[in-house]
């Protein structure tokens, strides 16, 4: 039995499934665009959003990840070859190629990556001037939610962004119905999260008035440090349902895995880290129900 078919065999996953059937009942479907961002590096935005991605592939969605990271550390966590990147977001940033043609599958069945490259780094310079330079990630991602008989109809778009509030980040939010925020667990991750807000609450003001929180989710949390509680205490006095209950914790075999190209939940199902994730995807399907409701 593959890695794969592991996975979507679990128990973890099964129970994740009948979830989603529940939720999902009555629920009209149609593509949902979640940017995972935060301007801090090194607090986990690739590893939740490959993550993320493959629970959510794994119970039966068919899941777009959008590598809008100049470092391409999502395609290489995925196991995207930097020679086999024909297209990349940097064409279709540039309106050089279309988001379907820059698609490529990954090993994770129903899970597919627009990979990236380090053009993409340049971008800014290229398109700063133009008028619609906030907007070509939407304006990439509005063909790819018609549905198209004999394409893949994504349910779910994560976009992963770079480690830093420039148009990458802006065209991502613009683009998005909600935002995703992994926080490390760390002495000045309140700091960096009120620096986010305030460019969520002007992007909402200026480019995208739908824009919400969806949610915060904390991340490398060391239960030996004294300090990731008391963090966890202040993130959750200071923004209360917004942050999720699933905390990821610290975990060796998280670490491993981009370096197999293969998502924790594949590279060792069983870890602390891998259950974590699937809490995390328990969540935000149930976050989605009340978000779409309202």
């Amino acid at each position: 039995m593959s890695d794969a078919s592991s996975l979507e065999s679990s128990a973890g996953v099964i129970a994740l499934s009948a979830l989603r059937r529940e939720t999902s009942a009555g629920v009209a479907k149609s593509t949902r665009v979640l940017a995972v961002a935060n301007q801090k590096g090194g607090v986990g935005k690739t590893t939740t959003a490959i993550n993320l991605g493959t629970a959510l592939a794994a119970i039966g969605e068919d899941v777009l990840i959008i590598d809008l990271d100049p470092q391409g550390n999502a395609s290489t966590g995925l196991g995207i070859d930097r020679r086999n990147r024909l297209h990349s977001t940097y064409d279709v940033m540039c309106g050089e190629t279309t988001l379907r043609d820059a698609i490529v599958p990954t090993a994770v069945p129903r899970l597919h990556l627009a990979p990236s490259t380090l053009d993409l780094a340049g971008l800014e310079l290229e398109i700063g001037q133009t008028r619609d330079r906030a907007f070509r990630l939407r304006s990439a991602l509005a063909a790819l939610k018609v549905p198209t008989p004999g394409q893949t109809n994504f349910s779910y778009v994560l976009v992963d962004c770079p480690p830093s509030l420039n148009l990458l980040t802006v065209n991502a939010m613009a683009a998005a119905h909600a935002i995703l925020v992994p926080l490390q667990c760390e002495f000045f991750a309140l700091e960096g999260l009120s620096q986010l807000l305030k460019t969520v609450e002007s992007v909402r003001e200026q480019l995208n008035p739908e824009l919400t929180i969806h949610g915060i989710v904390l991340t490398m949390y060391d239960s030996r440090n004294n300090l990731s509680g008391q963090v966890v205490a202040d993130v959750r006095e200071f923004m209360g349902r917004k942050v999720y209950d699933t905390i990821i914790p610290r975990n060796v075999r998280v670490s491993e895995a981009p370096s197999y190209g293969k998502p924790v939940l594949v590279y060792d199902l069983k870890c602390s880290g891998s259950e974590a994730y699937l809490r995390l995807a328990t969540e935000v399907i149930q976050r989605e129900k009340e978000l779409c409701i309202a």
